[in-house]
This record gives C-alpha cells, structure tokens and sequence, in this order.
C-alpha cells in the first residue's frame, strides 16, 4: 500500500517517532491511523523492555507549584546522559510529570512499590464487597483481581491516567519518549505536599 508523506508527517507529529518507523508502522496497519499508533506504542514498550537494563544516573529534580501555593511536588526522573537531561523533550517531559503528580495525586510509582499489607487490605474489602452484594463464590477471585487492577491505576504513577491525554497513561508516554529519545529513563522518586494536609481541620 501507497503511504502518502502527509500521513507519515501527522503520525510523527503525534508519536514523535522517526520517519521509517512512521512509514512501517502504517504500512503495517494500512493507513489507519489508530492502528499505526498502537503498532508503534507496542514498538515502544519493546524497545523501553530493551533498555531498561541500562543504568540512569543523570537527570533533573523539578519543582511544580499549584494552586496559588496550596499543593506543590518535586520529582526526580533519571536518564543516562547529561546530553538528554538538557534536551527540551527531556525536560518538558519531567515538568509535565511533575503537574501531573499535583493533578492526580499517586502514591507510589509503580505497583511493586505497594507495601504488601495494603494489596491484602483491600483484596478484603473487595472479598467482602462482593460477598455482600450477593455475588457467588466462584467469580469473587475474578472481581477482587478487578477491582485490585483498577486500584493500581489509581495510585500508581506509571499507571494513572495522564491528565494532558486520557487516552493514554503516564507509562504510555514514558515509553514513547524512551523510544524518541534511544536512552533509559526513569522516573526515580516523587514528593506531593498541600497545604494543611495531615493537619486536624476546623470544627
């Protein structure tokens, strides 16, 4: 099939990825957009799975103010280079990571980082929230992994939902930039303060 520049200029605009890869990718998934981007997202995790293995001590520590001051986060995300940590992707990337944390408040980075007694906290809670709302016994394994994965996309960065694009999560865009960029990247430690938070309120 005839791929037409255009479209390999519009998917590059939208995956940042190179022209041949853009190429392939459509011819792979002939034409469709959507499809092409998928292709090129599995591509990406590949090529991220590839990399991980390389050690990342280079950076920024970026700092994200919110709310006229009520909620602020710093954030440190690894690469290997100091020649990336001053590319514009890099850093736009880590800014945007930064704001997301103030927008959606996770608690760990990823799902390994769950403390185990807290998986088999809620793992309970949903047991018995099945139980009681009269589901069989043979199904509460299903719908307590359920609930749980739905759990982790709700507390762990790399899990989340990104807040500049729903249809992706913050992984999703770690992995294309790992992708763009040739080097391992990662997204090492975060903190989130807002004001007042722990604090007892006003009665």
């Amino acid at each position: 099939m005839e791929i037409s520049s255009q479209l390999v200029k519009d998917l590059r605009q939208k995956t940042g990825a190179g022209v041949m890869d853009c190429k392939a990718a459509l011819q792979e998934a002939q034409g469709d957009m959507e499809k092409a981007i998928e292709y090129l997202r599995r591509k990406g995790l590949a090529t991220a799975a590839k990399k991980a293995s390389r050690v990342a001590n280079d950076g920024l520590v970026s700092a994200y103010i919110h709310a006229g001051g009520k909620i602020g986060v710093l954030v440190e995300v690894n690469c290997e280079t100091d020649f990336v940590a001053r590319t514009e992707d890099f850093q736009s990337f880590v800014k945007n990571v930064a704001m997301h944390i103030a927008a959606a408040s996770p608690q760990y980075i990823r799902r390994e980082e769950v403390p185990p007694e807290i998986i088999d906290r809620e793992k309970r809670i949903y047991r018995e929230q099945a139980l009681d709302s009269g589901k069989p016994e043979r199904v509460l394994d299903k719908i307590v992994e359920g609930k749980l994965e739905r759990f982790y996309s709700e507390v762990c960065l790399l899990e989340q939902t990104y807040v500049r694009d729903p249809d992706v999560t913050v992984k999703d865009v770690l992995d294309a930039l790992i992708a763009k960029i040739g080097e391992n990247i990662t997204i090492r430690r975060f903190a989130r303060f807002q004001l007042g938070e722990g604090l007892p309120s006003h009665s």
